[in-house]
């Protein structure tokens, strides 16, 4: 699904599941080494979909140890982003002279828990609910707002290096072309001198799942 929104230059792969056979390196391992199953899982298929996505733009394996922000290490010259929910694993990887970030997120296409959309919805995102509602009752509007405020964030951090709450975008959904506008609601990081104070992205709601994906070029 994710290689429905994302287009060359950007590389994407993913699986419904956990494929066997899929070896970590010892660097990746020790990460998980007390992990649960479930944990475990998640973290080395993604690592697979991510290797698999790589090796596409002519990358060897190699390793993807987790930083301190959670984000992989990625090879020099490579922005990425992994996703995994029950049911799905996703990566997707550019080159960073032609794709400045990338962010991707999947949820399954079922409601949010009680409580979960007025902590993360400010009022005008609320206030579009009922609207997008009435345009399908096929789609879980709340857990796409969701997917896609995870998807901004993980856009935004390679290039600000800090934190953005739930808070600090203001997420537009357009229930029509399959698209959503994200505005910034902090002091923005500035790229190649200018100012990032928003960004744009696409979504799809199949399969059970909700998929978000932001993709921004290169100056």
């Amino acid at each position: 699904m994710i290689t429905d929104l994302l287009a060359p230059p950007v590389s994407a792969f993913d699986v419904f599941g956990d494929p066997d056979g899929v070896v970590l390196f010892p660097e990746e391992e020790q990460h998980v080494a007390r992990a649960v199953d479930k944990r475990r899982r998640e973290f080395a298929t993604g690592r697979h979909c991510a290797r698999t996505a790589l090796a596409a733009l002519g990358f060897p394996p190699a390793p993807l140890v987790p930083m301190p922000s959670r984000e992989p290490a990625w090879p020099d010259g490579v922005v990425g982003s992994i996703t995994h929910c029950k049911g799905y694993r996703a990566a997707a990887v550019g080159r960073t002279d032609q794709v400045r970030t990338i962010g991707i997120d999947a949820e399954p296409n079922e409601p949010t828990p009680d409580g979960v959309l007025g902590a993360i919805a400010l009022p005008a995102e609320l206030a579009r609910m009922d609207g997008l509602r009435d345009a399908s009752d096929k789609v879980a509007w709340d857990r796409l707002l969701f997917s896609a405020k995870e998807t901004v964030y993980k856009a935004w951090y390679p290039l600000a290096r800090r934190w953005l709450g739930f808070e600090d975008a203001e997420v537009t959904i357009h229930p029509d072309d399959g698209t959503f506008s994200a505005r910034i609601l902090v002091e923005p990081p500035v790229v190649d001198g200018v100012a990032v104070t928003g960004f744009t992205g696409r979504w799809l709601a199949r399969e059970g799942f909700v998929v978000t994906a932001i993709a921004v070029p290169a100056r």
